[in-house]
């Protein structure tokens, strides 16, 4: 097998790990092969992929959509990053819950965030590359999002030696109690 998939404590979320290869030249590595993912449980199908660059500090989310709604498989090609998923399903065990996992361009793991889940990620690294494969597309009619230090969830977030540096959006969320999130509760 060219991955392991470790659970975490939200269902569906998984952290993967890819097998490397390498030698004197370098490595090699499978990013996504269809029919381990499948056995693993992970059936989407992707549509989309996207990369971002940021600098240390930078904190994106909690970010999710109502509609066209995403399921992510996130990693880290250079740097390092926090990167966290939180439970907006009603009804789930876990509504409200968060995990996060560190995403290391030199570990190669990967994370999985399935639909009915916001997501967002802090910079750790002096700069760092973030690629999304999405199963949906992109649609900012339908985004919402969660502030990423909402009390009522609780994440706590690597401290570092700089101030966070988020967006103006991402300051103006409703808190996660304001929230309506009917919308993810068909992901159950």
């Amino acid at each position: 097998m060219a991955f392991s998939f470790e659970p975490t404590r939200l269902p569906g979320v998984v952290v993967i790990q890819p097998e490397v290869y390498g030698d004197n030249r370098g490595y090699f590595m499978e990013t996504y092969k269809r029919e381990e993912f499948v056995a693993a449980g992970i059936t989407k199908e992707f549509v989309q992929d996207n990369e971002s660059s940021s600098t240390k500090g930078v904190l994106r989310g909690l970010h999710f959509q109502k509609e066209h709604t995403q399921a992510k498989i996130v990693r880290v090609t250079h740097g390092e990053v926090f990167d966290v998923a939180v439970d907006v399903r009603p009804g789930s065990e876990t509504f409200g819950k968060w995990d996060g996992v560190i995403l290391r361009a030199d570990k190669k793991n990967m994370f999985y965030i399935p639909e009915g889940f916001a997501h967002g990620f802090l910079v750790l690294s002096d700069t760092a590359e973030f690629v999304y494969k999405c199963t949906d597309v992109y649609d900012p009619a339908s985004e919402g999002g969660i502030p990423w230090n909402d009390e009522a969830i609780g994440i706590r977030w690597p401290e570092l030696d700089c101030d966070y540096v988020t967006s103006a959006r991402d300051e103006n969320h409703k808190t996660f109690i304001e929230q309506d999130f009917s919308w993810a509760a068909k992901w159950l």
